[in-house]
């Protein structure tokens, strides 16, 4: 017997539909008695439309089947209705990092992972809105895990995705080894709080979540519910000597460092140094170049179904 109450509408990347084990997951649930209502993208932007198109009826749950990028594109589709209206977001990892879903400590595979979804709470998470450019070149739009800025990004685009295909997060590891050898660094202006300081960086991190890249920890102490965002910056270096110590730095991420700086805000403001190029970006996962651009926490927007125990949790302080 179908249970009335709950609605499960599934986004999935249109490069995964035909997925044999998603397929057989859903049949499976559905046997089982569960209102399961599929969708698949074809374009960018898609996950959105659909998100906001089913947002009226009696949909309870959300569910992206897909990578880090289908899970923000439903997101941001999830952010355009008014916050009562909001289903819970669920997350069927089918990417090739998936940085969120292991971070929230999900499963890998389509059936558990759906199977699970339809069992676990919906715990009320921050997301961060992002507002890029200025006056009429302006954009808005939310990430729900982190962006990088500089070389973490640099990394994010330039991956192949066949590569990203055949190593899953071992690609974005192997670019960053090859791409250390030739990096550059990012100059520009950076605003929080009541400071305002002017930086060279190789590596900007501002983490709702703790991972990105394919398993790089670059927010370790990042919750998803306290109201803020986990700040990592870190400076260029000059000399091997100096890379020594910025790697030691980085295994414990100290809040004022020669290299790198661990701190927390609930907004940051970026400006590119005049006559720079622009800064390239990745919002959870997805390729983005800003001149400027300012990522500020929006608290509880979101419910998203995620384990009681899961470490990015405020109420599992001992995680």
């Amino acid at each position: 017997m179908t249970d009335s109450k709950q609605h499960y509408l599934l986004i999935v990347n249109g490069k995964s539909a035909g997925n044999p084990a998603l397929r057989e997951a859903v049949e499976g649930q559905r046997q089982a008695g569960k209102q399961v209502t599929v969708r698949a993208t074809w374009e960018g932007g898609d996950a959105e439309d659909i998100v906001e198109q089913y947002g009226a009826t009696d949909i309870t749950h959300a569910i992206a089947c897909g990578g880090d990028g289908t899970v923000s594109e439903v997101m941001n589709g999830l952010m355009r209705l008014p916050h009562d209206q909001r289903p819970a977001l669920g997350i069927v990892p089918l990417g090739s990092a998936n940085d969120f879903a292991t971070s929230l400590g999900l499963p890998l595979e389509p059936g558990p992972a759906l199977a699970l979804a339809m069992t676990l709470s919906a715990y009320p998470i921050d997301v961060v809105r992002v507002s890029a450019g200025r006056g009429s070149e302006s954009s808005t739009g939310y990430y729900i895990n982190m962006t990088t800025g500089g070389f973490g990004a640099e990394i994010t685009s330039s991956t192949p995705k066949t590569l990203k295909r055949m190593l899953g997060g071992g690609a974005y590891s192997l670019m960053g080894a090859l791409k250390a050898w030739r990096h550059r660094s990012y100059r520009g202006s950076l605003h929080w709080d009541e400071k305002q300081e002017e930086a060279s960086l190789l590596l900007l991190a501002l983490g709702n979540g703790r991972q990105s890249g394919g398993g790089q920890v670059l927010a370790p102490r990042a919750k998803l519910d306290d109201g803020l965002l986990d700040v990592l910056l870190v400076k260029d270096f000059k000399s091997m000597m100096e890379l020594t110590k910025l790697i030691n730095e980085l295994q414990s991420f100290p809040y004022d460092g020669r290299f790198v700086r661990y701190f927390t805000t609930t907004k940051m403001t970026v400006t590119a140094e005049a006559g720079d190029p622009a800064w390239p970006l990745t919002l959870d996962g997805e390729a983005r170049c800003y001149k400027h651009f300012c990522a500020e926490v929006v608290p509880l927007a979101l419910r998203v179904l995620m384990p009681d125990d899961c470490p990015l949790l405020s109420a599992n302080h001992a995680a």
